[in-house]
């Protein structure tokens, strides 16, 4: 996968992927028995039922609710904090974790909507590097 010809693109969970346009996504998969849908990668069963050989990929979508949420204030070495870690539920199946962004500490409240968005970003300076990672932002009621 390259980013406009400027090396590697690392994708930074296990289910974004990358479109035929280039564009992120994020894929999961769905249970042909039961019908749950995951935000994981696909398994030999079904944890919901126990069906095997049944879950197929699925594309997830972009909107979601506030699960849960807590404020990290310290962190590993160059990782600026405070920053708000989030689990949300995602419109039609799966919930996932990642980072809240683009809301004050004190306008964030349960189920809460959200959107999902990616990032493209380049580590260090000068490297040829890219990743794509995805955060939460507040999205419309």
């Amino acid at each position: 996968m390259a980013d406009e010809g400027r090396g590697e693109v690392r994708l930074l969970a296990p289910f974004i992927r990358l479109g035929a346009d280039d564009r992120p996504y994020l894929e999961g998969v769905r249970c042909a028995a039961c019908g749950e849908v995951l935000a994981i990668e696909p398994r030999r069963a079904c944890p919901r039922c126990a069906t095997v050989g049944a879950l197929e990929p699925v594309r997830l979508a972009e909107r979601g609710r506030l699960y849960a949420y807590t404020v990290v204030h310290r962190s590993f070495p160059g990782v600026k904090v405070p920053f708000v870690a989030a689990v949300v539920d995602l419109d039609g199946g799966g919930s996932i974790k990642g980072n809240l962004v683009g809301v004050g500490f004190d306008e964030i409240s349960f189920d809460m909507p959200l959107n999902v968005e990616f990032e493209r970003l380049q580590p260090r300076e000068g490297s040829d590097e890219r990743h794509i990672r995805h955060v939460f932002t507040p999205g419309a009621n």
